[in-house]
This record gives C-alpha cells, sequence and structure tokens, in this order.
C-alpha cells in the first residue's frame, strides 16, 4: 500500500497542470514543467488538488514515485530547488564567467569551467566558497550539484573538496595514526 501515493497534491494559486495522457504539464509562476507518467498510474484533478490513481497493484511499486515527480513539479514551479555547495580548502574557490559558466581552482594544474546547462542558475558568495545551485527541475538541479561535488569529491583524509552544506564526513586517521 503506497501511502505517498494516495496523498493529495495541494494545487497553490497561479499554477495550471494539464493532463494529456501519460504527460502532465505543471505551469507556474517560475516557468512550465513536463512530467512522463509510467504507465498504469494517471492523474486526476479534483477541487484544487491533484490526486495519483493507478489500475491495478502490479503498479504499486510507482504509485508513490510518479505522485513525488509530479509534486516536485508542482514545487519546482512554485518554489523552485536549490542545492548549496561549499569549497573547503586552501586556495581552493570558484567564480562565475558570465551567468553559464563556474570556474572552480581546486588544486589542479588548471581551472575547471563548469558551463551550466539552461534553467540552471548558480550564484558564488563574497568569499568564493560558497555555491548556490536553483532551478526549478528538481532532478536537474541534483544532478548540476552532483556533478560540481565529482569534480573534487572532500578527501577523508584531510577534509578538503567540494561537499554539501551540512554533509558530515569521517574523517579517517593517516598512516601515523595507526600503529
Amino acid at each position: 500500500m503506497s501511502r505517498i501515493g494516495k496523498k493529495p497534491i495541494p494545487l497553490p494559486k497561479g499554477v495550471s497542470v494539464k493532463i494529456e495522457g501519460n504527460l502532465v504539464a505543471v505551469q507556474g509562476p517560475k516557468g512550465k514543467l513536463e512530467t512522463a507518467l509510467p504507465a498504469g498510474i494517471r492523474m486526476q484533478q479534483q477541487d484544487g488538488h491533484l490526486v495519483a490513481l493507478r489500475e491495478n497493484d502490479e503498479q504499486a511499486a510507482l504509485h508513490g514515485l510518479a505522485r513525488a515527480l509530479v509534486n516536485n513539479a508542482v514545487e519546482g514551479v512554485t518554489k523552485g530547488w536549490t542545492r548549496e555547495l561549499e569549497i573547503v580548502g586552501i586556495g581552493y574557490r570558484a567564480e562565475m564567467k558570465g551567468k553559464a559558466t563556474v570556474v572552480f581552482n581546486l588544486g589542479y594544474s588548471h581551472p575547471i569551467e563548469y558551463p551550466l546547462p539552461s534553467g540552471i542558475e548558480a550564484a558564488v558568495d563574497a568569499k568564493q566558497t560558497r555555491l548556490t545551485v536553483t532551478g526549478i527541475d528538481r532532478q536537474k538541479v541534483g544532478q548540476v550539484a552532483a556533478e560540481m561535488r565529482g569534480l573534487r569529491p572532500p578527501d577523508p583524509y584531510k577534509n578538503k573538496g567540494v561537499r554539501y552544506v551540512g554533509e558530515r564526513l569521517k574523517k579517517k586517521v593517516g598512516k601515523t595514526g595507526a600503529k
């Protein structure tokens, strides 16, 4: 029994939903998103709410997923999604080059230029060690943040690198600690 799938999705003011077959188009103040539904799951609009319905119990595994994807689209076009990254290390920093490129200096012999995909914006703070990725598509925002983190993942020995804000790391003991 999918508890998430049964929950109705409230539609805030200014959000319009268009359901065509297995495609749900959500339009709001921040933009427009389309979400494809898996076979056997359909959306229905009922008095200011969206409800995910499944044809039979074979689609139980996808019921909650479909509802969550549409909910993420509704939240994205109203509030938007953000992911914050923190750059730790001496000389490690990021800066914006125009509006569509982030340049990272992460201890390599060369700076790394990361072009931002369409629909994604980034902002770097004054210290150049905190980066905020924003957009309306939750999956795209998470993917871009993960790729930026992957440029220099946090090192378990020195705790240097690019990490998510609030990410907890286990610091390992080096050679001298193991006796």
